[in-house]
């Protein structure tokens, strides 16, 4: 079909455009790379900013980005209040890259944007964002370095949690087998008294299942 009888061909031809803009921002050749960066970006802002800021912000885009902008969006859900760490995950995992690259992909991305919206656009969107999540976008490694720190301060937590939790176990652990052997504890002048027995390992089963420890024999369960 000749150019000029598609209906379709100036959309594709911008949407083309836009995306080799930002392969060429992202000194790649490889399109669908480009693609995705931009995709990530778009879905990354557009899901942290309102609904109305993010009608301005589609205006500004292509007919065929436009609907990829607004793919998956459920404007009740919006907008979102994660974190940097959250953001970058989300970045990451659309545009299928490491978290340690989204402040350079995102960064250029913005720079392509802000070659093809209107002037003072990126501005307005920005306006509505967080410092810290302007400063991902941007590119600035200030807002990695934060990343990577709550994720260091997560890591600590987990493991004074993991510790703490452990710790108690032992205890609950000594607690069982002390109640369990002075159960099976005798005299020689004691006879043999097999419920005191069963009552000590009840007990003790009692202790261990408490904390979650894994179960006992069956036969010394309380009845």
């Amino acid at each position: 079909m000749p150019h000029h009888d598609d209906p379709f061909a100036p959309a594709v031809q911008t949407a083309r455009d836009w995306v080799r803009t930002v392969a060429d921002g992202l000194d790649t050749d490889d399109r669908a790379f480009a693609y995705r960066a931009l995709r990530a970006w778009l879905h990354t802002v557009r899901d942290r900013i309102g609904v109305s800021a993010s009608a301005h912000l589609a205006a500004q885009l292509p007919e065929l980005l436009r609907g990829a902008y607004y793919e998956g969006w459920v404007p009740t859900h919006v907008p979102v209040r994660h974190g940097t760490t959250a953001f970058i995950s989300h970045f990451a995992r659309a545009a299928g890259i490491d978290r340690d690259r989204v402040g350079p992909v995102a960064g250029a991305v913005t720079t392509a944007l802000s070659e093809l919206f209107s002037p003072g656009q990126l501005n307005r969107v920005f306006a509505v964002l967080p410092a810290r999540l302007c400063g991902v976008l941007y590119g600035a490694q200030p807002a990695l370095d934060e990343y990577l720190a709550e994720r260091s301060a997560a890591a600590d937590r987990f493991e004074v949690d993991r510790l703490a939790t452990l710790e108690y176990r032992v205890h609950a652990l000594g607690d069982a087998v002390a109640v369990l052997a002075r159960g099976l504890e005798r005299l020689p002048i004691d006879r043999t008294d097999n419920s005191r027995t069963t009552s000590a390992a009840q007990q003790a089963h009692r202790i261990l299942l408490a904390e979650g420890m894994p179960e006992t024999d069956p036969s010394v369960r309380e009845r």
